[in-house]
Parts: C-alpha cells; structure tokens; sequence
C-alpha cells in the first residue's frame, strides 16, 4: 500500500511541474473560458432572466457554473495528454515494468489532472461573490466537491482516450468532438426546462449535465432555475461517472499496452 502511494504521489508530483512549465496548457485552460463567459455573458445578460423577482439571475450569473466546469474540462483533460508524450518519450515504458500496479499510474494521472484543475478553476470561483452570487461555507464546500468529481471523471476519460492514441492531433480531434458538445448539452448555455423532445433525451444521459447541475444548486438562490434535477440524482450520477471512469482507465492499461 505504501508502494503505491509512493508512486502515485511521484507521478502525480511530475504532472503537476510539467503543466506549469508549459505555459500555453495553463492559458489555453483558464483564458478562453473565461473569455467566453465574459463576452458571451455580457452580450446576453439584458435578454435573459431567470427566476422570480427575489431569485432572479441575469445570463451572466446563469452562464458561471457551465463556465467553471468548462474550464475543470479544459485542465483536466490538456493534462492528460502527457500520456501520449509520455509514451513517445520512453518514460511510459519504464513506468509499465515498474514492480507496481497499474492502479498506481491511473491514479497519479488522475489526482494530477484534479489539482491542476483546481488550481485554475479556484480563482474563477472564488470571484462568484462579486457577480452576485452565494458563496457561504457549505455552497464552497458542496462546490468543492461537485468540482472534484468533474475533473476526476474527465480526467479519467481523457487518459482513457490518451491511452489508445498516437497523436496529439487525435486527442484534439476527440476534444473537439466529444466533450465540447458534452458540454454544450449539459445546461450550461440554456436551462433544462422546455427542451425539445429530442434533446431532453440526449441531456438526460450526459453526465455532465448532473454535474452543471450540481453546481446550480449550490451556487444559485433556490427556485431561480426551473427543471433541475434533485441534488441526490446529481451526486449518485457524478459518483458513478468517477467510478466508471477509474475502472475503464484501470482496465485498458492492462489489457492494451500502447508501448
């Protein structure tokens, strides 16, 4: 057990230099999030309202947890990239014929790409309160760990995907195409209520949709937001989706070796 927390915190350690030595991963995680949020929100926030007159939101409000996650996205997942430098650099084979576990690489990639998601996404959170938003001690700590889930899982499905490419070009290209429009169905750009039949359903079975919701609970005054789903479905979904995502991570790196 010592052994492989050991090595995990070993890896983890090299993951967390190796991003901030590479700035253009630090400002290609944090700045277009947050340019998005600031120009999409503001060019929106006199068109939409949300809530009654006691909880009403403007799009700005509304826009800053579908923003945050989008930047847990951004991090978690530009991290695990490494994987695939990893390999070509020879340091992933050294690591394979370790007297260690492959839980051990899983989770030092997966704890890595969690705290540099925080460590990006922190200083946008903590500026909620001067947009107008809640912010006490249980909606930080709620937020902690809804956000905790999110970089984890995509995390966990970012070195699942890592795992089995050679180019970083088709790790973009898998980016592009499969968890930008997670996120774009996840409530983050519209509410969950009075959705076409045919996106509710793709909305209902995206994960992060739970995890966006989450954080609209947490941070948004009760009843602002109509069509959300229970807190306890949220949890149970994120839960499931970081478990899935270690074990699928786990599972490939013993059954494909990728050296």
């Amino acid at each position: 057990m010592n052994d492989i927390i050991l090595a995990s915190a070993s890896l983890w350690r090299r993951e967390m230099v190796r991003f901030y030595r590479d700035r253009s991963r630090v400002i290609g995680g944090l700045v277009p999030p947050v340019m998005f949020w600031f120009f999409i929100g503001s060019g929106l926030s006199g068109s939409f309202n949300f809530g009654d007159k006691e909880a009403a939101l403007n799009y700005r409000q509304y826009f800053f947890p579908g923003t945050l996650v989008l930047i847990f996205l951004f991090t978690a997942v530009f991290s695990t990239l490494s994987v695939i430098e990893d390999r070509k650099e020879g340091f992933l084979q050294s690591v394979m014929v370790a007297p260690t576990p492959r839980l051990t690489i899983v989770l030092g990639k997966l704890f890595g790409a969690a705290s540099l998601a925080f460590l990006q996404g922190l200083p946008f959170l903590v500026a909620a309160p001067f947009i107008g938003l809640n912010l006490d001690p249980a909606s930080l700590l709620g937020a902690f760990l809804v956000l905790f889930g999110v970089a984890f899982s995509l995390g966990g499905l970012g070195f699942v995907m890592a795992w089995q490419l050679d180019s970083a070009q088709g790790f973009h290209a898998f980016m592009n195409m499969g968890l930008i429009p997670m996120w774009l169905m996840s409530g983050a750009l519209f509410p969950l209520a009075n959705l076409p039949g045919w996106l509710a359903v793709l909305v209902k079975f995206n994960p992060l949709t739970y995890c966006v919701a989450a954080l609209q609970r947490e941070l948004f005054p009760a009843g602002s937001v109509a069509g959300l789903p229970p807190m306890w479905l949220c949890s149970a979904v994120i839960a499931g989706f970081c478990a899935m995502t270690l074990a699928a991570a786990v599972w490939i790196t013993g059954r494909n070796q990728r050296l």
